[in-house]
């Protein structure tokens, strides 16, 4: 899977996945020539440079996500150029450098592989899930847990009409087009995607809630697959769905606002905080987990 690079260098690809906690970063790309904003791509690179290539290492992210989320595992590939006689690197020790050498703890490598020198992490990817923590009872942002308050969308709202919420998102299953479920700024060239799960379910109780709040805060947790999503879709999705949850909108109103394909809609306008959003996984045929 080596191939040549620049002169006497070979080049080996490697597929990297890695978390991290989205709060300090304006989004999971590369900023370049602002020192005020940085994103997590920056750190990998700076890390990455310990590995003495030939040429930069660029990395090539699977997933964007933009400033305040999360991922439990994104994907990037990468290239790595030896000097003309040394072996590649392996990806036991490709993980190690890049953990040892990161300068953010936020950030996490979980595993490396090798992978064909044309494989690219996006478009490869055949399966992208995106989970979103709700949390309602909470009719003062203070009320949230100080270990919660980046990583959930706090309710002011007692409870969420689970029933409701789950027809709705039945509506949003199979292939449709998208447009009113995404802000401007997407390079999309089609808004046809197939959404092959939603889910809406009660999440699992926080460890970080005291005994005496627990009876007041409940957690919840919607997941969204494809293999693509549209700019900001799974968050505007989402508060479409927490109308319906509070009772300011149906199910046959999402179902209308989804056939309507108008992103400037009363409802769908909204947008979701990004904090309760996490990338959960990003699959691939060949590599990485399965499931």
């Amino acid at each position: 899977m080596g191939s040549c690079g620049s002169v006497g260098s070979v080049r080996a690809r490697y597929l990297v996945f890695f978390q991290y906690l989205g709060t300090d970063f304006n989004g999971v790309a590369a900023v370049r020539g602002n020192h005020r904003a940085v994103g997590v791509q920056n750190f990998l690179e700076e890390a990455a440079k310990r590995l003495n290539s030939v040429e930069p290492i660029r990395f090539t992210i699977s997933s964007r996500t933009d400033a305040g989320v999360h991922a439990l595992s994104n994907a990037a590939h990468l290239d790595i150029h030896r000097r003309s006689g040394l072996p590649p690197y392996s990806p036991e020790v490709v993980t190690q450098a890049l953990n040892t050498h990161l300068k953010h703890r936020a950030i996490r490598v979980l595993k490396a592989f090798r992978v064909p020198s044309d494989f690219h992490a996006r478009h490869a990817a055949t399966s992208r899930t995106y989970l979103y923590r709700l949390a309602t009872g909470c009719p003062w942002p203070d009320q949230l847990p100080v270990f919660e308050q980046n990583v959930c969308w706090a309710l002011q709202t007692k409870c969420l009409d689970v029933a409701a919420m789950q027809e709705a998102a039945q509506h949003l299953i199979g292939t449709h087009d998208f447009s009113a479920f995404q802000s401007a700024g997407s390079p999309a060239a089609s808004t046809v995607r197939t959404l092959q799960r939603v889910s809406v379910s009660s999440g699992p109780a926080s460890p970080f809630v005291l005994p005496q709040e627990s009876r007041k805060l409940q957690f919840w947790t919607l997941e969204f697959e494809s293999q693509s999503f549209l700019y900001r879709q799974v968050r505007r999705m989402t508060a479409v769905l927490v109308a319906v949850g509070q009772g300011t909108l149906t199910p046959t109103q999402v179902k209308a606002i989804l056939d309507s394909q108008d992103p400037l809609g009363k409802y769908q306008a909204r947008v979701a905080p990004a904090r309760g959003l996490f990338l959960k996984s990003v699959l691939y045929d060949d590599f990485g987990p399965t499931s």
